[in-house]
Formats: structure tokens, sequence, C-alpha cells
């Protein structure tokens, strides 16, 4: 079961976020549907994947808090079928909380990964993390214009939008994006695992190494000629990771 803290305010924002549960626990939907409302979000609620498609066609969700064992389709597959087409902030929740199992969440294309049983409060702050990369909140340190180029490829920090070469539009997880800004601010320059989580996840939750490992390999799939080979992000022994080309700033 889920603990409970204390009710806090949300600050105030123009519009509140809406949340959709998928969870075929009728409880833990429930209490989530509570506690979030209280807490200043707006929240659905679905019971399997077919309900969540549904509502997913009917209104305009922010985030996915997505259970991991689901009947039918498991979240995982449905979490790779969603990022397939859309870019929606997703959050996983699991009675596993291997290592491995969190890899796996990433490589997906989760945004952040929680084992039950876990505390609202911690849900709480990893849905704000993820939900102020997704939405470009909080990036005072950051010029809101600000255009990189490199190597042909274009990333529009504003617009939250990478451009190929080619003038195609790369669709990019939160994490992904976050994490490639961080590297072209910081062109040319070691930027090891804890310095990336940082500057691409922030400490608002709890965090491990191999996270950053998951997300590197998912954006070197997107951006490298060879992922295998790769030149625009090296891997550095004992180091971390450097970006390697000439950035341009607009």
């Amino acid at each position: 079961m889920l603990a409970t803290t204390a009710h806090r305010t949300e600050p105030k924002m123009q519009r509140a976020p809406h949340l959709l549960v998928v969870d075929d626990d009728v409880e833990i939907r429930n209490l989530l549907l509570t506690l979030l409302t209280r807490r200043g979000y707006r929240v659905t609620t679905a019971c399997d994947e077919p309900e969540m498609r549904r509502i997913l066609a009917a209104s305009r969700i922010d985030l996915i808090i997505l259970d991991l064992m689901l009947p039918g389709k498991d979240g995982l597959t449905i979490c790779r079928e969603i990022r397939a087409s859309k870019s929606i902030p997703i959050v996983m929740l699991t009675a596993r909380g291997e290592a491995t199992d969190r890899v796996v969440g990433l490589e997906m294309g989760a945004d952040d990964y929680l084992p039950k049983p876990f505390e609202v409060r911690e849900l709480e702050a990893r849905i704000k993390a993820v939900l102020r990369r997704s939405l470009g909140a909080g990036d005072d340190n950051r010029e809101a214009a600000s255009v990189f180029k490199f190597r042909g490829w274009k990333l529009d920090a504003r617009q939250r939008q990478l451009l190929s070469p080619e003038g195609a539009v790369v669709d990019l997880t939160t994490g992904e994006f976050d994490l490639l800004l961080a590297f072209v601010e910081r062109p040319q320059r070691v930027l090891s695992r804890d310095q990336l989580l940082d500057l691409a996840r922030g400490r608002d939750a709890t965090s491990f190494d191999r996270s950053v490992d998951v997300q590197v390999s998912r954006l070197r799939r997107k951006i490298e000629g060879d992922p295998k080979e790769p030149e625009l992000i090296k891997t550095v022994r004992s180091g971390g990771y450097l970006f390697t080309p000439v950035v341009e700033r607009l």
C-alpha cells in the first residue's frame, strides 16, 4: 500500500497538469486520484490499455503514470507503442524494483521509474521534475530563444525541437532532449554521469548512473551515423561522456 504524507498546496499554474493513471488495481487508482487531485492536478484513471487509448484519443494528457503489470498488454509494450507516436512523458510504476527492470523501462522510453510501494510525496516529486523538463519550465539559466547548431543538426531549446541535417523533426523523449541540451551547452568537455544527472534530470528524484547510459544509448541511435562507432557522443573511460562537435549558438 502507498504511504501518504501531509497535504501540500500545489503552486498556482495557468492550467492544472492533466495526469492519466493507468493501473489495474482499483485501490491504487482511487488513492492516486484523490491524493493527486488534492495537490492541484487534474487526474483521469484507466484500468487497462484499451481504456487508456480511448482517453488519449479524447483528452489532452500531460503525463502518464503507467503500471508495468497490466492485464493484456504489459506496461513496457504500451510504453514502447506510445513512444513510437507520441512524446507524452511517462512515469512507470512496478512492484519489481531491480535495476535491470528500471533500465528496460527507460530503454522503452519511460521518463522515470518508481517501484512499489512508494510514498506519494516521492511520486509527486518525480511528476514535477518530469513535467518541468517536458514543459521547459524552471530553466532560468538557459536563454529562452537559444538555438544550437552542430554538424548540420539544429536544436531549438525554446521549441524543444531537434531538426536533422535534412530538415526532418527528430522525435526525442523528455530525457533525451534534456540530455542533448546539456551536451550542446557544454561541448568538447568531459561530463561525468553525476554532472549529467544534475544538468539533465535534476536531483528532484532519486536516480542512478545506468539511467544516463541508457539515455545516451537511445540518443546515439537517433543522431549518430553508426551508434556502435559514435562520433558525436564519445565515452570517456572512468570519466563520463564528451560531446565532440563544435556548437554554434544562435
